[in-house]
């Protein structure tokens, strides 16, 4: 680490070097002259003070301390051995000589050596030999300290400019401040991420962040808060911003904080990348199907990503309203904002107001130090998709068309509400009108959210999709489960093709998925169907010519057993109530 390294670092503190000179010249009475390990004089007085940064010759006592480590005494320069072979014998003057090596970390970095020009100084040099290299290496152990000091300096200079540069190339807001609560420094992303121009050098913490005395006394013992949200103050404002509070600890006392800070806004956008949110991969493309009636819907579709008006998809489970949803946002103006889903059925009533609207600390029993964002906020400059808007209960529908109306959001526990920017996508498969009708769903929100209607119709009224889905279902399912199936048996795709399809596409994609783990051939049988499937044998000389009428008496049938009344079981076939009682008797099916 030493060794060559600290020729510069010698000539760095060659002022202080140059005051040892001085120092022992002016105690032993004799010249002084000090070298580095490449023989370059970095100070000396008397006859070398002028001559600093001249080189010593190669050949010269210096350059045998150097390498030997060890000190050196020429008392007679005619017959000493070393003198010999020195390169400038012929010229000198010397009457005597004492060099001491200065070592560090074991290596030679330089020398220091007392000369005498005139008897009286060889006498004065020679007088108590051990005392005077006891005496000069302390005065190189001096030097070697100073030496060791600078490398130290230096070093710290050296991490002071690398966290530096981290502390500005970093996009959060970063904030040092002392044990007495004033900003000892902060970096530019503060301001610009801030985008406010309220912290200063020296300005009072408390002043900027009212609860800056709580987070002391919280952090006091050592204690780190992470991504807590607090509240700004600025000219009136109140701004909310996610801080990570680290304490500065020295010998177990708090010396300081550092505030790691992001506004709200932008660490939801860090959340919603993180966790996934956009699904930008999904467009109108990934909608499979050619049929006139889902082309219609598409287009439709197609035309309303690109406002923000609000949408309201309808249709039956398992038709894809998801998929609409998430390639209306992919096409619109704001693809690259967080898309955000929530489905208002499959969350308990009493936990889906603060998974839509957030809550605050101490709100309820159980809730989250420092609150919690809901949807909307998560969703703020995107898209929040209300899928199973038809089962939100009435409390919460007055609160979602507040928050429509006013685009600002009250958290639970909450007193400051927060403005929103969300378009919304709301999804059912529910009859609104009727639930309307029935007091069950709030007129004044359905029209709020009727602003584009969009129907996506059931699998059983665009048949043509179906081999179509069939063929895209059984590549997918291939990939994902290490097959090489072909294709389908002639008679599997006329038994799919005829199906009613209750489940719609979800249920065609469990059936395909069904279908690939069990077959073991190049092609997908009957056989290797569901059991609901295999009940109806297609395409043999036995039944053809009435495989249609089988299926439908199939079909009849399950929709008869899976629904409440003959009325319900009409209505999931697309068929006329009176239409189903003469199938009903013709089929004998009591």
């Amino acid at each position: 680490m030493l060794g060559g390294e600290y020729v510069a670092k010698l000539a760095e503190i060659t002022r202080d070097v140059q005051h040892i000179a001085e120092a022992i010249a002016s105690v032993m009475g004799v010249d002084v002259t000090i070298v580095d390990n490449h023989l370059y004089r970095v100070a000396g007085t008397g006859q070398y003070f002028t001559s600093t940064w001249e080189q010593v010759d190669s050949s010269s006592v210096f350059q045998r301390v150097i390498e030997k480590g060890k000190g050196y005494m020429v008392r007679d320069p005619a017959t000493d051995p070393l003198c010999r072979e020195c390169g400038v014998r012929s010229k000198c003057k010397e009457f005597g000589e004492v060099c001491t090596p200065i070592n560090v970390n074991n290596k030679t970095i330089g020398v220091i050596g007392l000369i005498a020009f005139n008897e009286e100084q060889r006498a004065r040099l020679f007088s108590n030999p051990e005392n005077l290299m006891a005496f000069l290496e302390r005065m190189a152990d001096l030097i070697a300290a100073k030496l060791l000091e600078k490398e130290k300096t230096n070093h710290l200079l050296m991490l002071t400019k690398q966290m530096e540069a981290v502390f500005e190339s970093l996009d959060v807001g970063i904030i040092a401040i002392d044990e007495k609560g004033y900003i000892l420094q902060y970096n530019h992303a503060l301001q610009e991420t801030m985008d406010l121009k309220i912290f200063k050098i020296g300005a009072k913490m408390q002043e900027i962040l009212p609860a800056f005395e709580l987070i002391n006394q919280e952090v006091s013992s050592g204690k780190v808060i992470k991504n807590h949200e607090y509240v700004i103050s600025h000219n009136g404002k109140k701004i909310r911003i996610i801080a990570t509070v680290n304490p500065v600890m020295i010998e177990g006392k708090m010396t300081g904080t550092i505030f790691i800070i992001k506004k709200v806004e932008q660490a939801l956008r860090d959340v919603n990348d993180v966790i996934g949110y956009n699904f930008n991969n999904t467009s109108f493309n990934t909608i499979i199907g050619g049929s006139n009636a889902l082309n219609d819907v598409k287009e439709k579709a197609l035309k309303a990503s690109l406002s923000s008006s609000t949408v309201l998809i309808q249709g039956e489970s398992g038709t894809g309203k998801e998929l609409f949803a998430r390639a209306i946002h992919s096409f619109s103006p704001r693809k690259d904002k967080p898309f955000v889903a929530i489905n208002c059925a499959a969350i308990p009533e009493q936990l889906l107001e603060s998974e839509l609207f957030g809550y605050e600390q101490g709100a309820f029993s159980g809730a989250a130090r420092g609150g919690k964002a809901g949807k909307f906020e998560l969703a703020h400059e995107g898209t929040l998709f209300l899928d199973e808007i038809g089962d939100m209960p009435l409390h919460l529908q007055s609160k979602l068309l507040r928050v429509l109306q006013e685009r600002k959001v009250d958290r639970v526990g909450g007193r400051e509400p927060i403005p929103i920017d969300v378009r919304i996508i709301a999804a059912t498969n529910k009859d609104l009108e009727e639930k309307v009708s029935l007091g069950e769903f709030r007129e004044d929100l359905y029209f709020r959210l009727n602003v584009i209607p969009l129907f996506i119709p059931p699998l059983r009224e665009r048949k043509e999709d179906i081999p179509i889905l069939m063929d895209f279902l059984l590549e997918k399912c291939n990939q994902k489960l290490g097959k090489k199936i072909k294709g389908f048996e002639k008679e599997v795709v006329e038994l799919l093709g005829n199906y009613q399809w209750k489940g719609n596409v979800r249920e065609l994609e469990n059936t395909i998925e069904y279908a690939v783990n069990m077959e073991t051939k190049e092609w997908i049988s009957i056989n290797n169907l569901p059991q609901k499937f295999r009940k109806v044998k297609v395409n043999t000389e036995e039944n053809k010519g009435s495989t249609i009428q089988k299926i439908e008496e199939m079909a009849i049938r399950e929709a008869l057993a899976n629904a409440k009344s003959r009325e319900e079981a009409a209505k999931s076939l697309g068929i006329s109530r009176a239409t189903l009682f003469r199938k009903i008797k013709a089929y004998g099916i009591k």
